[in-house]
């Protein structure tokens, strides 16, 4: 019982501190940079605090409260909803994450450049996005209510319960083989996006860093645009998803050829699935100034005068 406490504490805070993060993210774009100057990547950012958050709530609320030792919370309907929501949210920051890029890129691309091309006439064009990502993600994993049913359901002695409160089904080959292909080409195809455009911002800065050299030698005083530092958030934020996604892949694959693995292992692959989602709030708002000050200065008029005016 202590044991399972200690565990509910551990998981209970990092977890809340990421869901806290992504509203605050959520909810500062939307209030303090909204109105006629809202842009793309704004609409991109919600989005994705949005996903994590969905994410984030649906793995945090019940396995904090399996993890106190409360077993019989979730019924059939309740897990096919949890792991539903759980794995279209993951899909969604997935894709969100590739498109982050590609308009960061688009944004910071010379007006004579291929990227330029994909440029958006309006923000509120990304939203027809938005829907198809919805749409392929809900598509992806429309298997999920078919196989995934209540751990109290299962009348199987081996199973350990532990902090566990569904149950997959087995699924016929097909099936399982045909979601698992869709998912991985999702990922694949995202990643290989992500990539790209992250090649491409890495050139694009290092061009920026090169002129900036060359403006320092010649005692030119010169200040870094917003796109500039916009760029290198995106790529750090870049950096902290294939980090944290490739960590867990790799805990995935231990995993299938184990036999035995220990609760701690376990707990530390929990961990690594929403890392990403608890920490990118924070890269945001670190590296963000108009963010960061409202994040300090929610009630000083000058700071909401900042965040109304980026």
């Amino acid at each position: 019982m202590i044991w399972n406490l200690v565990k509910g504490i551990i998981f209970f805070f990092p977890t809340v501190l990421g869901i806290l993060g992504n509203v605050f993210v959520f909810v500062n774009y939307i209030l303090f940079l909204g109105g006629t100057e809202m842009k793309s990547i704004h609409f991109i950012l919600i989005h994705l605090a949005f996903a994590n958050s969905i994410m984030l709530f649906a793995e945090w609320v019940p396995k904090t409260i399996a993890a106190l030792g409360q077993q019989n919370f979730l019924h059939d309907t309740g897990c096919k909803i949890v792991i539903y929501m759980v794995r279209v949210a993951r899909g969604l920051s997935i894709c969100t994450s590739g498109l982050l890029t590609v308009v960061q890129a688009v944004t910071i691309s010379p007006t004579d450049s291929m990227w330029r091309r994909l440029k958006l006439k309006s923000p509120w064009h990304i939203l027809p996005i938005f829907v198809f990502f919805w749409i392929l993600n809900s598509l992806i994993s429309m298997n999920l209510p078919f196989s995934v049913i209540s751990i109290n359901s299962v009348n199987i002695s081996q199973i350990s319960k532990g902090d566990k409160y569904c149950y997959f089904l087995p699924e016929g080959w097909i099936i399982r083989w045909t979601f698992l292909t869709l998912m991985v080409l999702r990922d694949a195809v995202f990643q290989a996006i992500m990539s790209g455009a992250s090649g491409y911002l890495i050139f694009a800065l290092h061009k920026h860093h090169q002129h900036v050299l060359y403006l320092q030698s010649s005692n030119v005083l010169y200040r870094a645009p917003p796109e500039i530092k916009a760029a290198q958030s995106v790529l750090l934020l870049m950096l902290c998803f294939l980090v944290f996604y490739w960590s867990d892949c790799a805990f995935s694959m231990c995993f299938s050829y184990s036999l035995n693995i220990d609760s701690v292992i376990l707990n530390i692959h929990k961990y690594l699935t929403l890392g990403y989602a608890i920490l990118s709030p924070f890269v945001l708002i670190h590296r963000d100034g108009r963010l960061g000050a409202c994040f300090h200065s929610q009630e000083d008029r000058k700071a909401h005068r900042n965040c109304r005016s980026y």
